[in-house]
């Protein structure tokens, strides 16, 4: 792998997905599988109760600089200033929006929220550390 590292400014051209949080591992930050009631990681091996689970952002992005295209991924609580709350805090909000509104999947993003990621990010250009 290559340990080389640099910043890129380039332009977001879209947001990949709608899927902005997850639920992360506190040791490893891997996706956890929740199933029952408990989590489990794949990657360490941690497991534990639903209720602990911990929140982190993902957001995934088609990016150009003057001559390429690039997808990227940036995680973590470098994006809490953009969204105005930590992953945790969206997501109490994302579930409770889901529920008044009767939405069965609880962790879909709501569309306004999808809406509102893409018109915050979109023709923006930003410098990234890669």
């Amino acid at each position: 792998m290559n340990s080389v590292r640099g910043l890129l400014a380039a332009s977001v051209i879209s947001v990949q997905n709608s899927c902005f949080i997850y639920p992360a591992c506190q040791k490893c930050f891997s996706r956890l599988i929740l199933n029952s009631g408990r989590f489990s990681c794949l990657k360490c091996g941690c497991t534990g109760e639903a209720k602990d689970v911990t929140y982190r952002y993902r957001l995934s992005l088609k990016i150009a600089d003057t001559n390429d295209l690039f997808d990227i991924t940036v995680f973590g609580s470098c994006l809490d200033p953009f969204f105005g709350v930590t992953a945790e805090n969206l997501q109490r909000c994302i579930q409770d929006f889901n529920q008044l509104s009767g939405e069965t999947n609880i962790d879909a993003s709501p569309g306004a929220l999808v809406q509102a990621v893409e018109t915050c990010f979109i023709g923006k250009r930003f410098i990234f550390g890669v």
